[in-house]
């Protein structure tokens, strides 16, 4: 008891204070990384489900498939993604892209599909910036996560097809 009649906290009952709101704040920290987490990749398997759409729906109308784009949306398919490729939102994850790819696969038959890239154009492995994810643990410098609209889909169209990439459809 102080001279003043009063009774105040100790310096344990403060530290133990202390830690028990760190301990809240470092739980809620790992839950809301988590959550911003999936929602990069509930965002980017609807986003990659409504361009493949958009994809189907001009090869019905046209007859094949669009031509590739380097880093972007087909600008052929404008008119069924609701508005404008240039429009459309940037890939999900933090400084990634869009990437319409049409090449012909390891079997010989023509692929489409639909990637989100995370280096820089011929950019070194340190530019990259991959997703926080197990699935990404191994990702080069042209890796991707990726929706196979036609044939046999792989991560980058000039790498083998056991190159580390995530296809997001073929987990659907």
């Amino acid at each position: 008891m102080n001279k003043q009649g009063g009774r105040g906290f100790t310096i344990i009952e403060l530290l133990i204070v202390i830690i028990v709101i760190a301990v809240l704040a470092i739980v809620v920290i790992i839950t809301f990384t988590g959550v911003i987490n999936r929602s990069y990749q509930t965002r980017s398997q609807s986003e990659l489900s409504s361009i493949s759409k958009a994809i189907l729906l001009f090869q019905i109308d046209n007859g094949r498939y669009p031509l590739d784009v380097s880093r972007g949306i087909p600008a052929e398919i404008t008119p069924y993604i609701n508005g404008s490729a240039d429009n459309w939102p940037a890939a999900p994850w933090p400084d990634s892209v869009y990437d319409y790819d049409y090449f012909i696969g390891s079997d010989g038959n023509p692929v489409s599909q639909i990637s989100i890239r995370f280096c820089p154009v011929n950019g070194q492995l340190n530019t990259c910036k991959f997703p926080k994810e197990p699935w990404a643990a191994n990702f080069g410098v042209n890796s991707s996560v990726y929706w196979c609209v036609i044939g046999l889909c792989r991560s980058h169209p000039n790498e083998p097809d056991n190159y580390p990439g995530y296809c997001i459809s073929c987990r659907v």
